[in-house]
């Protein structure tokens, strides 16, 4: 898997399972739950995982839906 996103915006993650889901990419997103277990909500960003054979497709989608300057490694 790869790295997609990185962030602690709970809505932006949402816009970005939809347009994965809407495009039939398959994603995990990571550390949902690290934060409680550090103990303060929201300090550590959840990453938002796809396939490493779908990350250019991914990464494209994510530009033509103007979030490619959120893009890891952007």
């Amino acid at each position: 898997m790869s790295l997609l996103f990185r962030t602690n915006d709970l809505v932006l993650i949402s816009a970005i399972e939809a347009i994965l889901k809407g495009a039939q990419i398959d994603y995990f997103v990571a550390d949902t739950h690290t934060s409680v277990i550090e103990g303060s909500a929201g300090a550590i960003p959840r990453r938002v995982l796809v396939a490493t054979d779908s990350l250019a497709r991914a990464q494209q989608l994510m530009r033509d839906a103007g979030y490619g300057h959120m893009l890891a490694g952007a």
